[in-house]
């Protein structure tokens, strides 16, 4: 009997045992187990976030990136097409300023022209003063005059 009291007792320890830990001891590990898999879960529902909140950042920095050099690409553009309208417009100004300066020296020559030709007509009209001057002072002679009128062709 002394077996079975002692079986029996051991048994009631037991059974103590497992009603403590059932009690006392099973539900605080309850509690940090799913307390433990809910930070768990939550940590890789953090990671999926976080990585798809990254390829999203990827994505839009990749765009941001084109967009700048597309842009980078249209300002280089621009400012070849502004170059090439003030390489135009200087060339265009230098064509206006030569046509201008050429225009002045043609005025210039033309009023030289019109000086020269009023000297000549002043000497002209000289000579032929002198000429008939001399024809009137000599004798009428036809001889004469065509003498006199190829000396004044001469000095014309």
């Amino acid at each position: 009997m002394n077996f079975n009291l002692t079986l029996i007792a051991q048994a009631l320890v037991f059974a103590a045992l497992i009603w403590f830990t059932v009690k006392f001891v099973w539900p605080p590990l309850l509690r940090a187990i799913e307390t433990r898999q809910k930070t768990i879960a939550d940590g890789l529902a953090a990671a999926e976030q976080g990585k798809r909140s990254l390829e999203l950042s990827t994505k839009q920095a990749d765009e941001s990136i084109s967009q700048a050099r597309s842009r980078a690409a249209e300002v280089i553009t621009q400012a070849e097409k502004r170059a090439a309208q003030m390489i135009e417009e200087a060339r265009n100004a230098a064509k206006e300023e030569g046509n201008r300066e050429k225009a002045a020296a043609k005025a210039e020559i033309e009023q030289q022209v019109t000086r020269a030709r009023e000297q000549l007509r002043d000497q002209v009209a000289s000579l032929a003063v002198a000429g008939a001057e001399k024809i009137l002072r000599r004798e009428v002679d036809a001889k004469a005059h065509g003498e006199l009128l190829d000396s004044i062709k001469k000095q014309l």
